[in-house]
């Protein structure tokens, strides 16, 4: 299992890129796989990460997640292999639906019908990413070429429920996690997306499961300050489904939290199970430091 850092800017309005781009050197240095950052409401995640892919040498770059519905298929395809192009192929394209109070209430766009945006979407998009012309008569439509001289990405979607692992599966390289514990995981993500992804003879996919870790003697103490920082989470129906699968009522119960012996555990658990990737939300130095020892 690769360990790789998520990086929380996006959030908060930055004067200039230096942070982000000395976090992804740090990331560097310690041997983390990769660097994944969001796409919120802040900077622009993949024009970001073009410029730490000039900055970097040997880090995957990934986000987690840009939202499909703003961007045409072609145009997500053409950003993202400019920044394969910059990163020289070190880049992973994260994407997805987003929220229906993001889509509409702040896009004004309709969330209708999410899956089958999402298939249409990927119709164009992967074939696009792989130098391929896509099909004619989805949803979307492209009729033209884009000039790279670059690999694919790995391309992973944010898909938690059944079909949309089921295309997932089908028409990606893997899935994407937030909000979703160890036993979900086990119990519904990576079997689904196994599943549909041998049933399309496609290779095995990634599970790429991001997840809060706390390096602590105080589980409680851990626990209660994530909850304050992440009971949004649970409000929102489609992390609120997983978190039900789960027995929980919030986010922070998902965390890993807890002394070396504990979070070795968990670690041997995810990789036991089949994840592929843990993109760590990890802000302590010594929790770092601990996932730095793991690699």
């Amino acid at each position: 299992m690769r360990i790789s850092q998520f990086a929380q800017f996006g959030w908060a309005a930055m004067p200039s890129l230096d942070p982000l781009i000395e976090a992804a050197r740090d990331a560097e240095r310690r041997g983390f796989h990769g660097f994944w950052i969001p796409n919120v409401f802040g900077i622009d995640a993949m024009t970001a990460l073009a410029v730490v892919g000039h900055e970097t040498q040997r880090i995957e770059l990934g986000t987690a997640v840009v939202p499909t519905y703003p961007r045409h298929p072609a145009v997500m395809a053409q950003q993202a292999l400019t920044l394969q192009t910059a990163s020289q192929g070190r880049f992973s394209l994260g994407i997805g639906l987003s929220h229906k109070m993001v889509i509409e209430g702040m896009f004004g766009m309709s969330f209708e019908k999410p899956a089958r945006h999402m298939r249409g979407y990927l119709e164009v998009l992967a074939p696009l990413l792989r130098g391929e012309a896509p099909g004619e008569g989805g949803e979307f439509t492209w009729r033209g070429q884009l000039a790279f001289d670059t690999p694919a990405p790995s391309l992973v979607i944010a898909a938690l429920g059944p079909i949309m692992l089921r295309i997932a599966g089908e028409l990606s390289d893997g899935t994407i996690t937030w909000a979703t514990g160890i036993k979900t995981l086990e119990s519904h993500i990576i079997p689904a997306i196994r599943e549909a992804a041998k049933a399309a003879g496609r290779p095995e996919p990634r599970v790429v499961a991001g997840l809060p870790v706390v390096l602590t003697a105080d589980v409680e103490a851990a626990r209660e300050k994530l909850a304050r920082r992440l009971g949004m989470y649970a409000q929102i129906p489609s992390y609120r489904a997983m978190l039900d699968r789960e027995g929980v009522e919030g986010a922070e119960s998902i965390a890993l939290v807890g002394d070396e012996a504990q979070l070795r555990a968990d670690l041997q658990h995810l990789r036991d199970i089949g994840v592929t990737d843990l993109v760590a939300v990890a802000e302590e130095p010594e929790t770092l430091d601990f996932l730095q020892s793991q690699i």
